[in-house]
């Protein structure tokens, strides 16, 4: 009889247990899942039954890791993402949220740019702890990342971008995240990087502030390579801050385009 374990088939007698298998297998695995629902009763396992023994705390082998990533994505998915590489310049409450969302997809290499360090100020939107004030955010956010998935390759570049360094630090990638709050840095990033890898695809985003309604936040493409993220006017003013909820749908709105992008689809769906 054949089934699935950790997305692997394997072949096991007729009337096997899944403590049984457990047993056999991984000894003091503390949680045993079936088909997707983590059981704390026996059962016998049929033909097909696919298999997941977890040990608390224990990282899995890299390509234990891939397959279980996989199993959660469309077919086909998994091949394309580990082979991309995706830059990300700023990593503020849109930057962090991207490489988390991105990571957890299963990018192979992330370059991650920001000069800044965490401040308690970022803590209401950003991806950090209160334990990471202080840090470099290129050091902080790499430290998290290899929490959520320890075999992205992630590449950090502890400086402010320029025009001089932007074509050298995103030489590599295949799609670029704009995650700057100043419309100078967005204007130069822009022209610097369209000039240095004209046709590269880019995700920006603008207008995203305060908390009105999350459906006003929409993707839309501009030209050929660059696609556009927000409602394109609330700018974080007095009154008008930028709060968790809306910036992380416009950052999770710019992951999925970038995963649609990397896919050969059309990031605004049209």
């Amino acid at each position: 009889m054949r089934i699935r374990l950790s997305e692997k088939p394997i072949d096991v007698p007729e009337g096997t247990t899944l403590f049984a298998l457990r047993d056999r297998l991984k000894p003091g695995a503390d949680v045993v899942v079936l088909n997707g629902a983590p059981l704390r009763e026996d059962r016998i396992l049929s033909e097909n039954d696919e298999v997941v023994l977890i040990r608390r705390g224990e990282i899995p082998a890299p390509e234990e890791m891939e397959a279980l990533m996989a199993a959660r994505h469309t077919p086909g998915v998994h091949e394309v993402l580990k082979r991309s590489c995706v830059g990300i310049a700023g990593l503020g409450g849109l930057g962090s949220a991207i490489a988390i969302a991105l990571a957890r997809v299963g990018v192979g290499r992330l370059v991650l740019v920001d000069f800044d360090v965490v401040e308690p100020s970022n803590l209401n939107r950003q991806q950090y702890f209160v334990d990471q004030v202080g840090l470099l955010k290129t050091e902080a956010l790499k430290s998290n990342l290899a929490r959520v998935n320890p075999y992205v390759m992630v590449d950090t570049h502890a400086q402010r971008l320029t025009p001089e360094n932007v074509p050298a630090i995103f030489a590599s990638v295949d799609v670029l995240a704009e995650a700057f709050d100043a419309a100078d840095q967005k204007a130069m990033l822009l022209e610097c990087f369209r000039r240095a890898r004209p046709g590269t695809p880019i995700v920006v985003a603008t207008g995203l502030a305060g908390h009105a309604p999350s459906n006003t936040i929409v993707t839309r493409r501009m030209g050929n390579s660059t696609t556009v993220v927000g409602d394109l006017t609330t700018a974080a003013q007095p009154g008008t801050g930028l709060m968790a909820p809306r910036v992380g749908v416009a950052a999770h709105h710019q992951a999925n385009a970038v995963l649609r992008i990397l896919l050969g689809e059309d990031p605004a769906g049209a």
